[in-house]
C-alpha cells in the first residue's frame, strides 16, 4: 500500500483531523456568516442562522475555537458580553469556502435533478 493511501486511511491524516471538523454540517456556514462582520455576538450569529439550535451553535463554536478558527472575547461587564471573531487561519480559509459556494451554486440544479431521479 502506498504512503499516500495509508495517510488517507489512517486517523492521523489531515483529511480526518482537519477537514472532518471544518466540513461538519454547520462549521462552514458559521465561518461564512462570521466572515460578514469583524466580530459577532452569539445571539446575532444564532439569528443569522435560524435553523441551528443554540446547543449545536455552542458546540460548533467551541470546536472551531479549539481548532484555532474562532477567537472568543469576554468583556468584563454585567451581564458579561462575549464576541466571536475569525482568526487569521479562518480568514485564509474563506477563499476556499467562497469557491465551494460558487461550485455548489453552479451544480445545485443538476444535483437536485439527479437526486429526484427514480431508481428503476
Amino acid at each position: 500500500m502506498s504512503k499516500q493511501i495509508t495517510d488517507t486511511i489512517f486517523q492521523d491524516c489531515p483529511i480526518r483531523n482537519v477537514l472532518a471538523h471544518i466540513c461538519g454540517k454547520w462549521s462552514l456556514l458559521v465561518i461564512y456568516v462570521m466572515h460578514q462582520s469583524e466580530s459577532i455576538r452569539f445571539n446575532a450569529l444564532n439569528r443569522a442562522i435560524p435553523d441551528i439550535s443554540q446547543k449545536v451553535l455552542t458546540s460548533t463554536l467551541r470546536s472551531l475555537e479549539a481548532d484555532g478558527f474562532v477567537s472568543r472575547r469576554v468583556y468584563a461587564e454585567v451581564p458579561p458580553r462575549v464576541e466571536y471573531s475569525l482568526t487569521d487561519r479562518a480568514r485564509s480559509f474563506i477563499p476556499l469556502v467562497e469557491k465551494m459556494i460558487a461550485w455548489a451554486q453552479d451544480n445545485m440544479a443538476g444535483i437536485l435533478k439527479d437526486r429526484n431521479k427514480k431508481v428503476s
